[in-house]
């Protein structure tokens, strides 16, 4: 059961593909379009302002998901090293990874911050869910 941890992980590495797919396939032609060279980017400060709302979107999505999402991966691999994976922290997996995906959908159409923010904090939830989770069996084992 320990192995279905990295179930999640797998998914949403996926996703964060998908989105890399969407963003390449919405900013080449906008900056190919509009004569725009790749050194015109070279900070984030530049993509604000040479890439419109929608390219933009897409962009940083694909940059948040390199962001928080790192944790959950580093905390479902030592789980599933550990082999200490319990039912609750596989679902609580699946829950931060919907929560993304979903935030991701949001956030790349019509990017309502307030259901950004919503999922964020369950996605969150879910990830401080599976630490207490964790440290609670490492106390019971201990104390």
């Amino acid at each position: 059961m320990e192995n279905s941890i990295l179930e999640p992980v797998i998914v949403l590495v996926a996703w964060t593909l998908v989105i890399f797919v969407w963003m390449m396939s919405t900013r080449l032609p906008y900056l190919m379009k509009n004569n725009i060279s790749a050194q015109e980017l070279q900070n984030a400060s530049d993509v604000a302002v040479k890439l419109p709302g929608k390219e933009r979107r897409v962009s940083d999505n694909y940059n948040h998901l390199h962001e928080q999402p790192t944790l959950f991966y580093a905390l479902a691999i030592a789980l599933a090293l550990a082999g200490t994976a319990g039912t609750s922290q596989i679902l609580l997996a699946w829950v931060y990874v919907a929560s993304r995906v979903i935030h991701s959908i949001i956030q790349c159409t019509y990017n309502s911050v307030m259901h950004r923010f919503l999922l964020f904090f369950v996605g969150s939830a879910a990830l401080v869910g599976m630490v207490a989770i964790e440290i609670a069996s490492w106390i019971s084992v201990t104390g």
